[in-house]
């Protein structure tokens, strides 16, 4: 995969921690949208955000026609794509519940790339999509993992999304209602 300018080899989509912790040096960052998936949060995390005794949840990707999930495309110059690649696949496919996929991204300035990126198998025993919001914020409230709080990690996503400016209305309420549970407030 080439830009128009040839100074990239490789496009990442960035939807959850990538945006603020890619792991890798881009070259290029561009905002971006991904068309039939959305961004939540529906997968068990055992790992970085939960334990298998006690899991957090993490966001992914999971399919849903018409829906639209803004993001952040990093290109990544020839020199650093094969790395790049080792270093996301032994941080996405720790326990095989993503999927890395070749999707399609509209970025801002309006050209179409094609970009990897690391989406929820749907047939894996960590996917739990369809957790009502106030589950999931229950969840996020509590769960501990190797890369610390699950709710660091929604509060820092719902942070960099302000930053850049991508709204998401469920993300906002989860923050919110997070912040509300911990402080000892039951009721949404």
């Amino acid at each position: 995969m080439t830009d128009q300018d040839g100074d990239v080899a490789l496009w990442v989509f960035g939807y959850g921690s990538l945006m603020w912790h890619p792991g890798f040096t881009p070259v290029d960052r561009q905002l971006a949208t991904l068309t039939g998936w959305h961004r939540s949060f529906c997968m068990w995390s055992i790992h970085h955000r939960g334990t298998e005794e006690d899991p957090g949840l993490v966001l992914a990707l999971d399919a849903q026609p018409g829906a639209r999930c803004a993001g952040v495309a990093f290109g990544i110059g020839h020199d650093g794509a094969d790395e790049t690649l080792m270093v996301l696949r032994e941080r996405e496919l720790i326990s095989s519940a993503y999927l890395e996929r070749r999707v399609t991204l509209s970025l801002r300035d309006g050209r179409e790339i094609e970009a990897i990126t690391y989406v929820v198998d749907t047939t894996h025993e960590q996917y739990c999509g369809g957790l009502p919001l106030e589950r999931q914020a229950e969840v996020i409230a509590q769960a501990v993992g190797g890369r610390g709080p699950n709710d660091a990690y929604l509060y820092n996503t719902v942070e960099h999304l302000h930053e850049l400016a991508l709204p998401d209305p469920d993300l906002d309420w989860l923050a919110d209602r997070v912040r509300r549970i911990k402080t000892g407030e039951t009721a949404p």
